[in-house]
């Protein structure tokens, strides 16, 4: 069933001045808690965490772990979706590793994600489509256990916890993550599910630091 208007946050006071006012009463609100704070936060990043979650705007990465800018380095994109072709996010993924390296690299997805429920439907969306496919055939891998999932919430919130896992695992397959695991960095890849109705984050318990539990067709030789 469609959320009605009366069950959306109201963000009809949003306006291209109030988002310029806003910055305004950011910087004040910050100098006045630090005079230093932007001054520290120029000279540079060195954020630990590489978070891989969804454009959707409910899911903020720094607010819903209570972190400050400069502590997340963040990569976003339609369902959190994880493919080897994606230049973008294998560019991100190679600056965390390789230039800042990270030490946590988290695949975030969360319950009630409009492209994974979409992608269990057969209707047509435009370009948007072809990137849902990515989820339709993670899909495919689990069917035996989604098509069993009668109530349509439970099963595509499944679907969101498996394109989670195969988020990690196709990370994990990336030579970027397997190089570093090789040299020796100390680099951890999680899988977690934001819960919206909560607040709470969901750990899937997938925290892999090695390429041990690959199967040996993608693990690379060095």
């Amino acid at each position: 069933m469609s959320a009605t208007n009366n069950h959306i946050h109201d963000t009809s006071h949003i306006t291209y001045e109030s988002l310029l006012e806003g910055n305004k009463k950011f910087v004040a609100e910050t100098l006045k808690e630090d005079p230093d704070y932007f001054t520290k936060l120029a000279n540079g990043q060195k954020p630990p965490v590489l978070w891989i979650g969804c454009s959707d705007s409910r899911v903020p990465a720094n607010q819903v772990t209570n972190t400050k800018p400069g502590e997340i380095f963040v990569h976003r994109n339609i369902a959190n979706v994880i493919v080897h072709t994606d230049m973008n996010m294998l560019s991100v993924l190679d600056y965390a590793v390789n230039v800042l390296e990270v030490k946590h690299v988290v695949v975030c997805g969360h319950y009630g994600c409009g492209g994974v429920i979409a992608a269990l439907t057969n209707k047509t969306y435009g370009i948007i489509d072809n990137w849902l496919r990515h989820i339709k055939d993670i899909y495919r891998l689990h069917a035996s256990e989604l098509d069993l999932i009668s109530d349509e919430v439970q099963r595509a919130n499944r679907l969101v916890e498996f394109n989670v896992l195969e988020g990690v695992h196709n990370l994990c397959k990336t030579s970027i993550i397997q190089n570093a695991w090789v040299n020796g960095k100390d680099l951890t890849v999680h899988g977690w599910v934001y819960e919206l109705s909560t607040g709470f984050i969901n750990d899937l318990k997938v925290s892999t630091t090695s390429s041990n539990n690959l199967n040996d067709v993608f693990k690379l030789n060095y």
